[in-house]
């Protein structure tokens, strides 16, 4: 299971290729989570979102973008106008990787080789959607989809090129939005976030 090689296309579904991903030891963070955490979304979806990885509340109920970060992410696109059963969404990393802390499991961010041997999946999530636009949802997503470290910051609301040539728009993780103590500060930058969510929708068919 998940040891096949790179650049080959076995699956014709995506249900098949959740099947084996649920058996996925290509890194170490299978070990610890829970389960595989595996995108979802329609196979002709238009929109291809990539968060980092799961969170806690994803690891536990087996699916992406399910936690505060993804309610989040749900309701700033209903505001703009995406639907979302036009939308893929799935991870860079698709098992949690966390550091213990007590009762809690704290969030730890991948490393260069952890997402490169998970960019795998990616590879033929992205082949079998074929979706119009992709969308980078923070640096770790960035790296996956472009093969290099890329300034989110600076490149914000730009659109660059995936490695198999699909255009990807980076943006911020709406987890980011969450951490923002400060109300204007918040309210600014989730205008900016609904900002780069409309380039999204402007790059989608349909």
């Amino acid at each position: 299971m998940g040891d096949r090689p790179a650049g080959k296309l076995p699956f014709n579904s995506l249900q098949a290729l959740r099947e084996e991903a649920d058996g996925c030891t290509r890194c170490d963070l299978y070990k610890h989570a829970t389960q595989t955490v595996f995108g979802e979304g329609g196979p002709m979806a238009s929109a291809f979102f990539v968060g980092e990885q799961p969170g806690d509340k994803e690891d536990i109920e087996g699916r992406p973008f399910v936690g505060p970060a993804g309610r989040l992410f749900d309701a700033i696109l209903q505001e703009v106008g995406i639907d979302r059963e036009k939308t893929y969404v799935t991870n860079a990393v698709k098992h949690f990787k966390f550091a213990p802390r007590g009762k809690r499991r704290i969030h730890s961010k991948p490393n260069a080789g952890e997402i490169k041997a998970c960019r795998w999946w990616l590879d033929q999530e992205l082949t079998l959607i074929k979706p119009d636009v992709a969308v980078a949802l923070g640096a770790t997503a960035a790296r996956a989809l472009v093969g290099r470290q890329v300034p989110v910051m600076r490149l914000r609301g730009d659109v660059v090129e995936s490695v198999e040539g699909v255009p990807v728009v980076i943006t911020v993780h709406p987890s980011y939005l969450l951490r923002i103590p400060n109300a204007v500060d918040k309210k600014r930058e989730r205008e900016r976030f609904s900002e780069d969510l409309r380039k999204v929708k402007a790059l989608m068919s349909g």
